[in-house]
This record gives structure tokens, sequence and C-alpha cells, in this order.
């Protein structure tokens, strides 16, 4: 019989060569990590055969859930045909049919896909084309960028640089003479008595204040998550979105929707921008469900109009000279093509739509727990954040709180992401009724723990 404590002390030792990502570099090796085996539906399985609920879906990823044989066996058949092909220089046939099916779900004339390695790297290569495509209209002073306090927009130089959660900055060089960020538009924190129309009313307006500020000929883009989600899933107000659309429209200035989290069903809708916001971005990001983390993909969608813009200001070629050893990799683009198959026979968006209500209500009912500030819920996405005491914030103290309910929870069978002072939830799509009701289950013992450890 196999000792599981031996097996799991043995990987520890193995994994203090693998840095992983934000580890505190002092400590390498010393908190132990729960070490993940088995996978199926839902769940996840540690090395002590402890099974558990995948609360956080991955990375907000894995939409159509665990063990699916349709996209194991999809990436294994391609690997089989066509392991791997030149994006410079060739073109493969699994690629080229994703690009044309993604073009046809994407709203309005995003039409044009560029396809990356991941989040990061998409939403780096949106940026990049907005410098671009200022170069070519002969503007090169048009390229100020505008975001907001508490993104997240990836780990590349640039998009860390426009990544607001200010406390992951603190030690690292960023972009900061381009790099504008507006106040974080989260509703919890307005002024006591201010209602959400007018606090919504406000953030447009600093956005419009911030154009003005740095120049309309200077700023090339803004960009935005549909839903703050790294930020602890943030609902922005009721219209905002749209607003902020208006008032780039008006300035000339690009809006850039970075959906790498809200695509791809998490809000019921291929994607939300147009479906549940009423934006038509002129770029758009997408990963994580686009295979339902099999495997590693992004896309940046680039509308018509600014292909057609470009092409009336020159006379010459314009090569956007950006791109990526695995772009369009065939087997990515295989789980992708699966991934998408999946989504239409089960008809995992109506399902989306369907129990987001459900999950909504189950997690609300959690508002009687007294150190419940805030619950945050859109679709399959959640943050329930904590205050100890809310006349007396400390965000440290939070934070350890928040990370004494995730590990009670883990101890009763649900995996939770702690961001900052908030319990994020993000689970695979197929969750049931029966299984939300566990998730909430769980979640309130766990908090009933933490508050009387």
């Amino acid at each position: 019989m196999t000792d599981s404590s031996s097996d799991t002390k043995d990987i520890h030792r193995a994994d203090r060569h693998f840095l992983h990502p934000w580890e505190d570099v002092t400590a390498i090796g010393e908190t132990p990590r729960t070490v993940l085996t088995d996978s199926e539906d839902i769940y996840v399985t540690d090395s002590d055969g402890k099974r558990m609920i995948d609360g956080p879906g991955g990375m907000w990823c894995v939409n159509v859930g665990h063990g699916r044989e349709e996209i194991i066996e999809a990436c294994a058949a391609q690997m089989r045909r066509l392991s791997y092909f030149s994006p410079w220089s060739m073109a493969s046939d699994v690629a080229a049919n994703l690009a044309r099916r993604l073009a046809a779900l994407a709203p309005g004339d995003l039409n044009n896909v560029f396809f990356t390695t991941g989040g990061s790297t998409a939403v780096d290569s949106a940026l990049r084309f907005a410098f671009f495509y200022n170069n070519c209209l002969g503007r090169p002073e048009k390229k100020h960028i505008i975001s907001r306090v508490n993104a997240y927009h990836g780990s590349t130089y640039l998009t860390a640089s426009c990544s607001g959660k200010m406390r992951e900055k603190a030690e690292m060089d960023m972009i900061e003479d381009h790099i504008h960020f507006l106040s974080c538009p989260k509703p919890k924190d307005r002024p006591a008595g201010q209602s959400l129309e007018a606090f919504r009313d406000e953030k447009v307006a600093e956005l419009e204040a911030m154009i003005l500020s740095v120049g309309p000929e200077k700023v090339a883009a803004f960009i935005a998550e549909p839903v703050m989600a790294s930020g602890g899933v943030i609902v922005q107000p009721e219209g905002y979105l749209a607003a902020c659309a208006e008032v780039c429209a008006r300035h000339d200035v690009l809006f850039i929707a970075d959906e790498v989290v809200t695509s791809f069903g998490r809000l019921g809708h291929y994607f939300a921008s147009e479906s549940v916001f009423g934006v038509q971005p002129d770029m758009l990001t997408t990963a994580k469900g686009l295979t339902s983390g099999y495997q590693p993909l992004g896309a940046l969608f680039i509308s018509d109009r600014l292909i057609a813009e470009i092409t009336a200001a020159t006379n010459e070629g314009k090569g956007f000279t950006s791109g990526f050893t695995y772009s369009g990799h065939p087997v990515a683009c295989a789980a992708a093509m699966a991934n998408l198959d999946i989504f239409e026979r089960d008809g995992l968006l109506e399902h989306v739509r369907r129990i987001a209500p459900y999950f909504e209500r189950a997690l609300r009912s959690l508002s009687d727990i007294p150190v419940i500030s805030d619950i945050r819920v859109m679709g399959l996405m959640a943050g329930i954040e904590c205050e100890l005491d809310p006349a007396n914030p400390d965000e440290d103290r939070d934070m350890a709180f928040a990370a004494r309910v995730d590990a009670a929870c883990q101890r009763h069978g649900l995996l939770l992401r702690p961001v900052y002072n908030a319990c994020v939830m993000s689970p695979p799509l197929i969750i049931t009724e029966t299984q939300i009701d566990d998730m909430v289950r769980i979640l309130r013992r766990g908090f009933e723990e933490a508050l009387a450890a």
C-alpha cells in the first residue's frame, strides 16, 4: 500500500525547484502547497486522496469541467496528424477553421483573430496594435493608455504596467509615463448616500476628464474588464461600460475589452461586451475559457474598421511585426474546437443563464454572516468580501481572515481563491444546483470556523 503522505512530501521536495507565480522568493519551499493529482467534472483530488469542489475553476478557466474526453482525444488526434506549424510562413486547417468560427461568434466587425499563447500575450498584443495603428495613421504621439485601479491585465512588462493591483507592483518596474489610472468603480466604496447612478456618472466623468487632461491627441486606448475579476469580482454599475465606450468614441480613443475571464460562458454568452453590457469594442481579448484550460491559447480580435483605416492611410504595406512561436498552435486550436463543440452540444450558455440566478441567491443567503461586508455576483463568478471591523478597516487583518476561510473550506472539500480580503469563486459552468448547495454549505461552515478560530 502506498503511503500518500510520503508521496506528498516527496512532491513538496521536488516542488521547491518550481518558482511559482507570485511566490515569496525569501521563503521558497517553506509553505507546502496542496498537490493536485486528479480531476473530474467540477472536482479535483489532492495527493492525499481528498476530493474537493474546484471553486475557482482552475484559474477562471475550466469552463466545461475536468476530464472531458472529447478535448483529450481531439488533442491526441491533432498531435498524431500535425503537431506544429510555423504561423509566420504556413497555415493550418485547424487554426484557420478556428479563426473563422471565432470571428462568426464575436460581436460586430471583430473579424480579425490574432492568436496568442494566453491572456497576458493577448492583451499585450492589443496594446501594441493600438500603438501600431496610430503609427500607421501618422499619430506617433497617441500612445497613452488609461486603465483602472484594481484592474488586472497580465504579466508582461506592458500589461503589468496597465494593471492596477497596486499592492503587487511595489517591487516591480513598470511603465509610468504613458499609463494612467482611474479610481476603481466599485459600488461598495461609494460615499454614503450616493446613488448608484450618481456614482456611475462620476466614474464616467472621471474617464472623460482624464482623456482631456492627457489630451485626446495623446490617448490611444482605454482598457477595461467587463467585470474586474482578479480585483475581487468587481461588478460596475449598470450602464457604466456603455457610457465609457461612448466617451471613448467621442474622443477617438480605442475601447479595448479585456474578456480573458468573462468570455466563453462565464456570464452566459460567448462574449459579454455586447450581449451583456451593450458595448461594441474596437478590440477584444480572450483566453482561459477558449480551451477551458486544457491547452494554453489566447486571442486578440481586431475590428475591420481599424484594418480599413490603416489600409486607407498608406500606399505601402504595413506589417504588424508581432507574434509568437506558438500562435495558432494546432493542438491548442484543436482543444478550442472541441471545447466549442461541447458548448454547442450541451447548451452550456443556456445552462449558465438558467442557473446563474440560483447561484446568486444561494450565495446571498450568506449575508447574515456579520463579517461579510459585500457579496458580488455576476453569471458564474462571485466575490465575497470580508471585513472584521468596517469602522476600523485593516486590509492585512482582513486578508488573513479570508485566508483562514479558504483553509477551513478546503478541509471540508471546497477550494476557494482568496483575493485580498475577498473569497472568489468561478466554478466550472457545468455545476448543478445540488453542487451549488454543497458549495454554499461548506462556505458557511468555513466562515463559522474562521470566526471561531
